[in-house]
């Protein structure tokens, strides 16, 4: 803030000829040294008048503007030096100003007729200026309009340059100073400016380099640091109370504006802190209620998911189910089906025919003398082969079927029904001899597969 107050300050000073000097001003926490003790200048020529040195302020704090003698921008004006002022918080610096009248400039005594109030070093007459010797320094023989003229001084010397605060000149301006401030002013000389530049970049008149005793403390022409130059017999006595109570204030100001920044640094902390938890449960919530959100979809896609699987496992075990039935059911047709071919395949056996009862008794037929083998002769007769004599393929093939063929039935030769002849009473009988019947020898088997236990009996 301080170096912000300087470059205003140094801008507003190099702009001093397009501005008023009355409307020109700068703040500043601290109050400005007293005034030094110097001796006027002797003045250069007529018409040139005299301008007060003060304290200004720069980017390295207070510098001296050393006193001059200057010459108006125009016959008739007179010279209302600057002065700083109390504006309840800091000190403000009112510029100096060319006027008909002069005005207010704080009550400061600056020496060579401006003791406070007014001007009393000399005044225009005809359009020239007449100098007062007794606070001028017109020791120069070419100036005839001088006339002297003793001042009473009703302030106080004590070199105070400011006015108000603490320490500062009690002073108001009068009607006539009022009425002097609304009249029309001009701006300080291009020279006067300079002046000041010139001094704003002299070292040596820092106030905290020449502890208010400036080198030079005055000069006999504006921005003419090297002729002329009157240097300060003595700095004025410090005003320590001034500058205590305006520490006082600037540590109280300080401290008050440290507390006010800290207590908006806490209450924005404490809001940023209440924001953040605001944010925090926020986004908590918001979590939870996705959170929850994503377990009740995660719940529905799985509980979809077993009842598609359920319903699935259940169509699957139908399908399984209706497949083994129709495989069971295809087995079941296919084994009838084989077992009714297999009872189509298999011959019935003929019924034996029951015997004939003979209806008249017939005499048998005398039977042809058979040939009755003899033991040996009927041992050289073939027998059909037994099943461990087969060969191993009829066996394999005998073995193979497992319903044993039928018998065919063996043709048992009967005896002719004899013919029914009448009986005779008259001859008697006679036994007529029997004609040999030749026995027929029992047909050969045909091979059995799987022999019955039992034989069909003879009729």
């Amino acid at each position: 803030m301080r170096n912000i107050r300087l470059l205003l300050l140094t801008l507003f000073v190099l702009a001093i000829p397009a501005i008023s000097f009355a409307q020109f001003a700068v703040s500043v926490q601290i109050a400005p040294p007293g005034l030094p003790v110097y001796e006027q200048p002797v003045v250069p020529a007529a018409g040139y008048l005299w301008t007060p040195g003060y304290w200004a302020y720069g980017g390295e704090g207070y510098f001296w503007v050393p006193g001059t003698w200057a010459q108006p921008p125009m016959v008739g004006l007179l010279w209302t030096p600057g002065y700083w002022g109390w504006g309840g918080s800091a000190f403000a610096w009112n510029g100096g100003y060319w006027g008909p009248q002069v005005g207010f400039y704080g009550g400061v005594n600056y020496g060579y007729g401006y003791g406070g109030v007014g001007y009393q070093g000399g005044y225009w007459n005809h359009g020239a200026f007449n100098y007062n010797r007794s606070v001028n320094n017109v020791s120069n023989t070419n100036i005839t309009n001088v006339y002297n003229k003793t001042v009473i001084n009703n302030t106080t010397v004590n070199n105070v340059s400011y006015n108000g605060g603490t320490g500062g000149i009690n002073a108001r301006p009068t009607a006539a100073e009022q009425s002097a401030a609304r009249e029309k002013h001009t701006s300080p000389t291009t020279l006067q400016t300079e002046h000041v530049r010139a001094a704003s970049s002299n070292h040596e008149l820092l106030a905290s380099v020449n502890h208010g005793k400036p080198a030079i403390a005055a000069t006999a022409k504006p921005g003419d640091f090297s002729k002329g130059v009157v240097a300060a017999r003595e700095a004025a006595a410090e005003n320590k109370a001034a500058e205590n109570k305006a520490t006082e204030n600037k540590a109280e100001e300080t401290k008050a504006a440290e507390n006010k920044a800290t207590e908006n640094k806490a209450e924005e902390t404490k809001a940023a802190e209440n924001k953040a938890t605001e944010n925090k449960a926020e986004e908590t919530k918001a979590a939870e209620n996705k959170a929850t959100e994503n377990k009740a979809e995660e719940t529905k896609a799985a509980e979809n998911k077993a009842t598609e699987n359920k319903a699935e496992e259940n169509k699957a075990a139908e399908n399984k189910a209706a497949e083994n039935k129709a495989t069971e059911t295809k087995a079941a047709a296919d084994k009838a089906n084989a077992a009714r071919v297999n009872e189509n395949k298999t011959p019935k056996p003929k019924a034996v025919p029951a015997p004939k009862e003979p209806t008249a008794h017939a005499q048998p037929v005398p039977r042809p003398q058979t040939t009755h083998s003899s033991p040996a002769a009927r041992s050289n007769v073939p027998r059909p082969p037994t099943e461990s004599q087969k060969p191993t393929a009829e066996r394999q093939a005998t073995a193979a079927h497992s319903q044993p063929a039928p018998h065919p039935a063996a043709a048992h030769a009967q005896p002719a029904p004899r013919p029914e002849t009448a009986r005779s009473t008259a001859a008697p009988k006679e036994s007529a001899p029997r004609p040999e019947v030749a026995h027929a020898q029992p047909a050969a088997r045909p091979e059995a597969k799987e022999a019955p236990a039992e034989d069909h009996p003879r009729k």
